[in-house]
């Protein structure tokens, strides 16, 4: 099985291990083109290409630190202004619950005053219509005592002095007896 052309390799003396010199010779210089359009064209848009992501990650990193740096300010100053927010309305609502106390005590101030005056009037009124009252009494009892006196005595007392008079010293007994009943 072996094949003639081996045999006619073989016995020209060339070797079939051996590679030929010229074959070798144009891969080395198809390999020297090709490593130098490599190396001159492809590796640096490559080389440029590589610089440009990193730088753009490297920038996007940056950017995205710088951006997380203001965000984390900005956080800080509105927990700062929230707080601030916050014990501003504690004190609003604290000075509120303060006024709303004393506006209470002005009410309760006000009320106690109005009921104080009013119960004051309602005694000056009170007062007022009780002497009205015993002045009415008084007249009513002054001529019922002078005519039920002048039937008794059986004359008339139709002398205004002497009726009043009697009518005097009746209520004076009156109110005598009256006074000894509410001092027992």
């Amino acid at each position: 099985m072996i094949t003639a052309e081996v045999i006619l390799a073989a016995s020209e003396g060339a070797n079939p291990l051996l590679p030929n010199w010229w074959e070798v010779l144009v891969t080395a210089v198809a390999f020297a083109v090709l490593l130098f359009v490599v190396k001159k064209f492809i590796a640096p848009a490559f080389e440029k290409s590589y610089t440009d992501r990193v730088e753009a990650i490297e920038g996007g990193i940056e950017k995205a630190e710088e951006a997380q740096a203001e965000a984390n300010a900005l956080l800080e100053q509105y927990k700062a202004q929230l707080m601030e927010a916050r014990t501003e309305a504690n004190s609003i609502r604290e000075t509120a619950r303060e006024e709303g106390a004393q506006i209470l005590e002005d009410l309760k101030a006000k009320a106690a005053e109005e009921s104080a005056r009013i119960t004051a009037q309602a005694q000056v009124q009170i007062e007022s219509e009780r002497v009205a009252a015993v002045n009415s009494l008084r007249t009513e009892v002054g001529t019922l005592a002078t005519s039920l006196a002048g039937k008794i005595v059986g004359e008339a007392l139709e002398d205004d002095a002497r009726s009043n008079r009697v009518v005097e010293r009746f209520l004076a007994d009156l109110e005598n007896q009256q006074n000894a009943g509410v001092s027992k």
